[in-house]
């Protein structure tokens, strides 16, 4: 039976999923809440009689029974969570995968994704294989002696490398998002701080357990791209660096390769750190048997040293900044086909020695924001939207051109993502200007002020890419 998938998110991943699908002559049924009816994503196959069955809406897309339910009226054979959402919840994953009507969960097999998706297990996991992790434990801590033992440690041990102000983090291990973490600068503290955290810990998540890290503070945020199958076969499509973010550690401007000397002088030989970690990648890879795409998160401290920071089991938003400098014959690969074809069986059908890499790329987030004032979303309606078209450039976005876009209020305001290449950084920057320089966005809030976007912030950074 021919496949078809459900295509369970939004925006313009949905769209990039109905591209590739329809590349690889498979059919689609997309879903949709009534915040985005006028997304770009819901109006293609709302348009022509022949698609009006491929747009159904849903009473939200974290709604695992409204999403089931749309995908056995249509007929779907497989879901793609794009990434949010579902993505990388394993639970939802296992109930696709087990049910009396299966359907391919398009990403990893849900035991991975459990297994991966605890960043405790994770860290256990490498440990165990010599993969380098951030210092500190890898299982909470009950008892407050053996928790400042740890602490003493991890300040005796940055004062040995030359770390003039040493500090850790105590964090409750049930938390999450930021919650219930406090960085410490002298051991005298610890005690307090760590039964601040015990008690918020067992107060808000029943459980009392805490971590206790180094805080790094001056470092890149390198991320290395994997593409494996069921069949064994893996494959890297290089480093990205994701540094630029915002107050909210949401990313910004993301470029690949991850580290370049014509941005900045290293202390350590940033070829042999990324040709390392990439290293350290497929290792964690193979000893999981990860069998999609996926991306492992590092972060490179000043001097060089890499730590493994967590695993995304998942297509990222910024997948297309590292196809952008890969080529296969001669082409960029499109991951989120590849995505596809591997979920649903396909091998490879290539090597790594097929995959080379030459140039440079960014991707630009677009954002209503304000990032004067803590990156907070603007809302409002856009009633003009326009961008140049290049062969060295690409655009993903959901606003259409042709009508006024009013912004949901009930996701983030990302507009778009533009990408850009060329051969050397240099060139890629300069391209980024001038996209950004070229494009006209307009419109206005309810209160008659004009649209507020982070394009003045994307152009001020592009000098910080790939700097400490």
């Amino acid at each position: 039976m021919k496949e078809k998938i459900l295509i369970a998110n939004r925006g313009e991943i949905a769209l990039r999923i109905m591209r590739a699908c329809t590349d690889l002559g498979l059919d689609y049924i997309v879903v949709y809440t009534s915040a985005d009816e006028d997304s770009e994503h819901v109006r293609i196959n709302l348009d022509s009689r022949s698609n009006r069955s491929r747009a159904w809406r849903v009473s939200s897309y974290t709604d695992p029974n409204d999403i089931l339910a749309v995908a056995d009226h249509t007929n779907c054979t497989a879901i793609h969570p794009g990434y949010g959402f579902f993505s990388e919840d394993f639970r939802f994953a296992r109930r696709v995968t087990i049910r009396d009507r299966p359907l391919t969960f398009i990403g990893p097999n849900w035991e991975v994704i459990r297994s991966l998706g605890d960043k405790m297990n994770t860290k256990r996991v490498a440990n165990r294989l010599g993969i380098p992790t951030i210092p500190g434990t890898d299982a909470p801590i009950y008892n407050e002696m053996d928790a400042e033992d740890v602490a003493r440690r991890l300040f005796d041990e940055q004062r040995a490398t030359g770390i003039s102000n040493p500090s850790i983090l105590v964090k409750a291990a049930a938390g999450g998002g930021g919650m219930g973490i406090e960085e410490v600068q002298q051991v005298e503290q610890f005690r307090r701080v760590y039964r601040r955290i015990k008690n918020y810990a067992k107060r808000q998540f029943g459980d009392g357990g805490v971590l206790i890290e180094q805080c790094l503070r001056d470092f890149n945020h390198i991320e290395v791209q994997l593409t494996c199958s069921r069949h064994g076969e893996r494959v890297h499509f290089g480093t990205r660096n994701c540094t630029i973010q915002s107050t909210g550690r949401q990313k910004r401007l993301e470029a690949a390769p991850g580290f370049d000397e014509s941005c900045f002088n290293y202390e350590f030989d940033g070829r042999e750190v990324l040709d390392r970690i990439v290293e350290y990648s497929l290792k964690l890879a193979s000893h999981v048997r990860y069998d999609n795409v996926g991306t492992w998160e590092w972060i490179v401290a000043r001097d060089g040293r890499p730590f493994l920071l967590e695993v995304n089991t998942r297509i990222q938003v910024e997948n297309d900044v590292s196809a952008r400098i890969s080529y296969i014959d001669n082409k960029h690969p499109n991951l989120i086909r590849e995505q596809i074809r591997l979920a649903l069986g396909d091998k490879m059908g290539y090597s790594q020695s097929a995959v080379e890499f030459r140039g440079a790329s960014i991707e630009m987030r677009i954002v209503a924001e304000d990032t004067q004032r803590g990156f907070a979303p603007w809302i409002g309606t856009i009633s003009r939207f326009e961008y140049p078209e290049y062969d060295w450039a690409a655009m993903y976005t959901h606003v259409p051109s042709d009508r006024p876009y009013i912004i949901p209020s009930d996701y983030d305001p990302n507009l778009a993502l533009a990408l850009v290449w060329g051969k050397d950084m240099d060139e890629a920057k300069t391209r980024g200007r001038r996209f950004l320089s070229e494009m006209t966005i307009a419109g206005e809030a309810a209160d008659g002020s004009d649209i507020i976007t982070n394009v003045d912030y994307l152009h001020r950074n592009f000098d910080r890419l790939l700097t400490f």
